[in-house]
């Protein structure tokens, strides 16, 4: 009795009916579309969630440059792909990051939008109690919620809400006439003229021009979360630039170690372990604030887990990769990543 021929709804080859998989292209013979198939091949093509990611997860974690020896070494269908590995990861911190910021954002276009209001008005001094305390409960709040970027102690904090200062009768000083500019611009007089008042030089260059540009906007818009927010959007985008570099430094004190891309790989690892990390962090922010001995041992623990990793992968000495770690990290974090912010900062402000 002879076998049916099926043909591949994928190549259009007819192969064997008795075969679950067709021979010519791999695609399953018979692949009803439900969502749960739409939605797992969807993660598995764009994020490998497969297998491998699952017996990736766990030595990326606790076997500091376990990952990048095993690549190195050819299983590379074992684990999964670096780049890969990377991209997942920071999908989701950035999912995340995005939950944690929008908060900070809108408190600092209320704030600021607070800030040029007119603070001169006369008001009895219950009302101007009030706004005070309002006004210390909202910066109380800001404060808190960047502590772990800040790392400002609760008591530097507390010194800060509970200065003398009136928070009531803050005004903002940006050296120039504020109601002339008003007047200027409620006449919508030529920019030439408001730039002038506001301190341009008629001989200023395009950078200089632009920045008064950037300036007069957010002057008009009175909110400051929109250049915080290009600043955060930039960030994948650094991302791209900092992890090479950072493979360019290993690269240059294992120069004997093999290719630039090895060291690459290294570091689409280790980045993606600290991504991990921050992950966690976010996570447990979301519903508790860690104490800040718990998010310093969280720091240590990455430079402990780079130490271990460089030794395993560069086949070095406790005591050699920790001094290299240390270099590393000290060129990398005081050199390469506050140029890194500066630039970003630029940026977000000339184009927000």
């Amino acid at each position: 009795m002879s076998n049916t021929v099926k043909k591949c709804k994928n190549c259009e080859d007819s192969f064997n009916s008795e075969y679950e998989f067709c021979p010519y292209c791999g695609m399953q013979a018979e692949d009803d579309l439900t969502v749960s198939v739409l939605f797992y091949n969807t993660i598995s093509n764009y994020f490998s969630f497969d297998a491998r990611f699952l017996k990736s997860f766990l030595p990326l974690l606790f076997k500091p440059g376990f990952l990048a020896e095993k690549f190195i070494q050819g299983k590379r269908l074992l684990y999964l792909h670096p780049a890969q590995m990377y991209l997942f990861v920071t999908v989701i911190f950035f999912f995340l990051f995005s939950f944690a910021t929008r908060g900070t954002v809108k408190d600092i276009d209320e704030g600021i939008s607070d800030a040029f209001k007119d603070s001169e008005a006369v008001i009895d001094e219950k009302v101007a109690k009030k706004k005070d305390s309002l006004a210390r409960i909202e910066l109380r709040k800001v404060l808190k919620s960047n502590q772990f970027v800040t790392r400002m102690t609760d008591a530097k904090i507390d010194s800060i809400v509970n200065s003398g200062k009136d928070l009531s009768k803050n005004k903002v000083s940006l050296g120039f006439n504020q109601k002339k500019i008003d007047s200027l611009i409620a006449i919508n007089a030529p920019k030439e003229v408001i730039y002038s008042e506001m301190g341009m030089d008629k001989d200023a260059g395009f950078f200089k021009q632009k920045l008064y540009d950037q300036f007069f906007k957010f002057y008009k818009q009175k909110t400051g979360g929109t250049i915080l927010q290009a600043f955060y959007d930039s960030i994948p985008i650094a991302l791209f630039i900092l992890l090479p570099i950072f493979a360019l430094i290993l690269k240059l004190f294992y120069y004997k170690r093999g290719q630039f891309a090895h060291h690459l790989v290294f570091s689409f690892y280790f980045f993606s372990f600290l991504f991990t990390v921050f992950s966690i962090v976010l996570l447990a922010s979301f519903t508790f604030d860690p104490p800040l001995w718990v998010k310093l041992i969280l720091m240590l623990s990455t430079f402990i887990y780079l130490t271990l990793a460089i030794k395993r992968f560069y086949k070095q000495s406790f005591g050699l990769s920790f001094v290299k770690t240390g270099t590393i990290s000290f060129i990398y974090l005081l050199f390469v990543v506050p140029i890194a912010i500066v630039v970003m900062s630029l940026l977000a402000f000339i184009t927000y």
